[in-house]
Parts: C-alpha cells; structure tokens; sequence
C-alpha cells in the first residue's frame, strides 16, 4: 500500500503508519518541517519527504491511501485541494482527513499566519467530497483537544474514491 500523508509536519502521522504500509511519501509545503521529519531514525529510508504545493503542482504519483492531520484547515482554497487529492489517489483509493469541526476562531491565536478555515462544518464538507466523486464519506469525532478550558472537537472523515 503506498501513502500519502498530506501536510505532514514533522511525522506524526508517518510514525504510526511506517511500519503498516509499502510507502509514504510525505508532503508538506514547509522545508523545516520535513527536515525534522528526516532526523525521526524511525522514518529514515523508510519515508520520502516532497516539499511541494499538491494544489498548485500535483506530485506525479498515485496513491493508495491519503492521510492527513490538522492541515486542511491550512489550505485557503478547499475545493482545489479535493480536486487535487482526487487526482493522487488510484481507483477506489482512500482518503482519511482530520481536522477541527467549525470554530468560533479562538482555536489558533490571533496573529497565527496561514490559518484560512475556522474549522469545518462536516454537512459541507460532505458534500463537497461527494461532488468530487467520493462515496462512503463518513465523519466520527477522534478526539478533542482542550485549549484554556474550552473543547475543540477533531473529526476524522473517511471516504473511498470511485473513478
């Protein structure tokens, strides 16, 4: 099976998943990141870092499986980011995204550059993910995160591409 783990950082996701999967190609629009995605002993050899816009120049692969972790909320323009990961998965490919339901924008502190989405409402995204030729598209809560006293609730949806 080979992955893509879309806005990596610095690994998380690719540390669980190594040892599981064939591949990962890890994508970030960050350098620094994936530098420090390159020390993790763990992932050496084993993980390919691609510092690239996926939105504005797609990789010239197909994959398997997309993950991501807390980066959509990231990418101004969501409609071209889904197009975009339509165009890297194969046939019957997978996605699995996460990140935070909408918010009232206190999530991040204010001065926080490349923050363009307050979370995301998941009847919406739903649909768009639909439009894109998704099915199966599911939404179930992972996780919540607790910042001074508030929650902030971290979906996980998963759906299955049909080409």
């Amino acid at each position: 099976m080979t992955v893509m783990d879309f806005g990596a950082g610095t690994g998380l996701i690719c540390s669980h998943l190594v040892s599981k999967v064939y591949k990962i190609t890890a994508v970030d629009v960050s350098q620094a990141m994936l530098e420090n995605l390159s020390k993790k002993t763990e992932l050496q050899n084993r993980v390919e870092g691609v510092c690239q816009d996926i939105t504005v120049q797609p990789l010239d692969l197909q994959f398997d499986v997309i993950v991501s972790a807390m980066a959509m909320h990231h990418v101004k323009d969501i409609d071209n980011l889904i197009k975009a990961l339509v165009s890297q998965l194969k046939p019957n490919g997978q996605i699995a995204l996460a990140d935070l339901d909408t918010e009232d924008g206190h999530f991040h502190s204010e001065n926080t550059e490349g923050v363009y989405h307050c979370g995301f409402d998941r009847k919406e995204l739903k649909h768009l993910f639909e439009e894109n030729g998704f099915k199966n598209v599911e939404f179930v809560t992972t996780h919540t995160i607790d910042k001074a006293g508030k929650p902030y609730p971290v979906f996980l949806l998963t759906a299955i591409l049909i080409k």
